[in-house]
């Protein structure tokens, strides 16, 4: 028996000195940064994590002729029913632009809060906005396109130095069904669409000012008018889009297209109204995008902006050879005041303050866009007409 023992032994000895050698993978490298650690622990994170937004509509097709787009920004998800919301589904229209500020992932209540690393209460916003009678009405009433703001990014005035920024982009992504779609493949929430035949060409061109913006620069003097909260900045490494986005804007704006909706979140065209966020805080990148669009030849240029809590008309005559306007329609449900005295050299008549979304009609026959902010009931309280052809 110890011998049949002793034969087994040898016998396994040889195979195994035999046999080819094994080896083991390496472990890999250690993070190096936070930011690593934590990109190599949201990896982790199973698909039930992630809050999803309701079914919703497909994209009109790609030869689709749109004729009306209806914006709005600036929804909390605390707050009881948005009569804006309400009425925008009952409105027929082609699209609907959400444009940032979707959700309050930064506020409980009225408490600002610092969001931890697993972005508890932004996730906890989208599944109380998933639940809302009034936007799962929109869902099913109209096809949409997102971007963010700070409030839906997970960080007041945040940019890219938010640790949690990855994190916050796969939320963001993965509730509006954008984790499979071309923004789902690179940083940051940048994408576009383009419909209609030629003639008829409708781009919509979604920025995103956050993942890769550099800090503003706080103001000097809190209380001054047009100084409320951030002045100019004159660092020349500022950074609005980043080089990939910079890169990728420039070659959508040389595809063809008649009318070219470009979404930002923040304000484009106002420069001295106000101290708050805006492309004019970082008037080096405001430049850059004036002459980008310059250097492209780009036609048919109308600019959508959120985040204000007031909405607002735009007219810049002297960026382009031809007028550049500007609506900014904010916020859903979340107003401050009744009135507005702020006036910018660029703006059109007075703001509107209430409760209010945004309508873009397109006559394709007259080659103008219609700019129009709405109340939360639907009248028409301010509009101007964009020629774009």
């Amino acid at each position: 028996m110890k011998r049949a023992i002793l034969l087994a032994t040898l016998l396994g000895v040889a195979a195994c000195q035999s046999a080819a050698p094994v080896f083991f993978p390496a472990a890999p490298p250690a993070p190096t940064s936070a930011v690593e650690a934590l990109e190599a622990y949201y990896r982790t994170l199973p698909d039930e994590f992630y809050p999803r937004a309701p079914e919703g509509l497909p994209l009109p097709a790609a030869d689709h002729v749109i004729s009306r787009v209806l914006v709005g920004s600036c929804l909390n998800e605390e707050l009881g029913t948005s009569a804006a919301l309400v009425e925008i589904a009952k409105t027929p229209a082609d699209l609907f632009l959400m444009i940032g500020d979707n959700v309050y992932g930064d506020l409980d209540g009225e408490a600002r809060i610092i969001n931890q690393p697993d972005l508890d209460e932004l996730r906890e916003s989208f599944h109380d906005l998933a639940a809302r009678p009034d936007f799962q009405a929109v869902r099913a009433a109209h096809p949409m396109m997102v971007a963010w703001d700070d409030h839906d990014f997970g960080a007041n005035d945040g940019g890219r130095d938010f640790a949690f920024r990855g994190l916050a982009e796969r939320i963001h992504e993965r509730f509006w069904g954008l984790d499979e779609q071309d923004s789902g493949a690179w940083p940051g929430t940048y994408h576009a669409r383009t419909f209609g035949p030629e003639g008829q060409r409708t781009q919509v061109i979604m920025l995103d000012t956050r993942f890769f913006r550099t800090s503003l620069t706080p103001t000097d003097e809190r209380a001054a008018k047009g100084k409320e909260r951030f002045i100019p900045s004159a660092d020349p490494q500022q950074d609005m889009l980043g080089t990939d986005q910079w890169t990728w804007l420039e070659n959508q704006l040389q595809q063809p297209a008649d009318l070219r909706l470009i979404i930002s979140s923040i304000q484009v065209e106002a420069t001295d109204g106000h101290g708050y966020e805006a492309w004019s805080r970082l008037p080096l990148e405001q430049a850059r995008l004036y002459d980008l669009l310059r250097r492209t030849d780009a036609n048919g240029v109308v600019f959508v902006s959120g985040d204000r809590h007031a909405a607002f008309l735009y007219r810049k005559d002297d960026v382009l050879t031809y007028p550049v306007y500007e609506l900014t329609a904010s916020s859903l449900n979340k107003a401050y005041a009744e009135t507005t005295d702020e006036k910018d050299s660029a703006q059109l008549g007075a703001g509107y303050a209430p409760e209010n979304f945004g309508a873009i009609d397109i006559d394709w026959t007259a080659g103008t866009a219609l700019l129009s902010i709405k109340s939360n009931t639907g009248e028409t309280v301010r509009e101007t007409s964009a020629k774009f052809r």
